[in-house]
């Protein structure tokens, strides 16, 4: 587990002459892009409440934040703190993914995704990045891809294979390529070593919604977090081919809704010139989804913090 705040660094009270807000803790999956986009979203609008992480719990937090880790948010519950509990992602829970009733469990899940949210848990929407703006200056490519849960032969497979392809691809394309992974970094910089223009990022390291508000094109596997991305800022997205069976079932349900590109060939000139209109996002029921699912976990949070039950 780790702290994860905007500015990724030890978070401090903003100075404005008043006392500072109640202390709350922060933790997400390390491994799970998903989740480490979650966090992050939300930690953006907790204005003033401090944050700290799972090393420093005295005295107690007076709320915390989850995401994803159903461990951490049972010891927490052990020492009394409330817990809000957001699970990233589409698929089912596990039983040991779910913790007790005794959590706030709310589930990342847009309203226009087939299927039924889980037992137990309150779907949040779409949980978007704060600031919908891009960069009129973008140049570049950004690669999102999760190895979370995926098979190592996959993964393998993947990384030495296609991730190379579209790594050398993009340079040729776009002059540079920022690829931000959550786990398997040792395959992917093993994969992509000696290319210049190309660099590898840990997910928990990395501002993401910064990094896509700055490049032009856009390539991710098949997560919630990318697509609440780009849905957001309406902005073009190519899927990368969904790796492990959670990818492949997110992808077949988006598939029913909406007709995004897959990267299929690197050498296709249309993938690398992305069309300057909003994609396909205009097909979406806009009274599904108001983006708003950020704030209104991080409400939550505040509300715990500030009025324990």
């Amino acid at each position: 587990m780790a702290l994860l705040n905007p500015a990724g660094t030890a978070a401090t009270p903003p100075d404005r002459g008043v006392a500072p807000g109640p202390r709350v803790l922060l933790s997400a999956r390390e491994d799970q892009l998903d989740s480490v986009l979650a966090l992050a979203r939300v930690a953006a609008h907790l204005g003033d409440l401090r944050r700290t992480g799972c090393s420093d719990l005295e005295p107690p937090p007076a709320a915390a934040l989850i995401c994803d880790d159903s461990a951490a948010t049972e010891r927490l519950l052990a020492l009394g703190v409330p817990v809000v509990h957001l699970r990233s992602g589409s698929d089912a829970p596990s039983a040991e993914e779910t913790p007790t009733g005794r959590a706030l469990v709310r589930t990342h899940r847009p309203g226009w995704l087939p299927g039924s949210p889980s037992r137990g848990a309150r779907p949040t929407g779409v949980l978007a990045p704060r600031r919908a703006g891009r960069s009129p200056a973008r140049a570049g490519t950004l690669v999102l891809l999760s190895l979370w849960r995926v098979p190592a032969d996959e993964a393998g497979a993947f990384t030495s294979g296609a991730l190379r392809e579209l790594a050398d691809a993009s340079l040729r394309r776009t002059g540079s390529c920022t690829v931000v992974a959550d786990t398997g970094l040792g395959l992917v910089r093993s994969a992509l070593a000696g290319r210049q223009g190309v660099r590898v990022v840990r997910a928990a390291d990395a501002d993401t919604d910064a990094l896509h508000a700055g490049a032009d094109v856009f390539l991710a596997s098949p997560v919630l977090g990318a697509l609440a991305l780009a849905q957001a800022r309406r902005a073009p997205l190519a899927l990368l081919p969904p790796l492990g069976p959670a990818q492949r079932t997110l992808a077949a349900q988006v598939a029913e809704v909406l007709p995004l590109p897959s990267v299929d060939d690197p050498g296709d000139p249309a993938l690398w010139s992305p069309p300057l209109a909003a994609g396909p996002w205009h097909l979406l029921d806009s009274a599904l989804d108001d983006l708003r699912g950020a704030q209104r976990v991080a409400r939550t949070l505040r509300q715990l913090a500030l009025a324990p039950l």
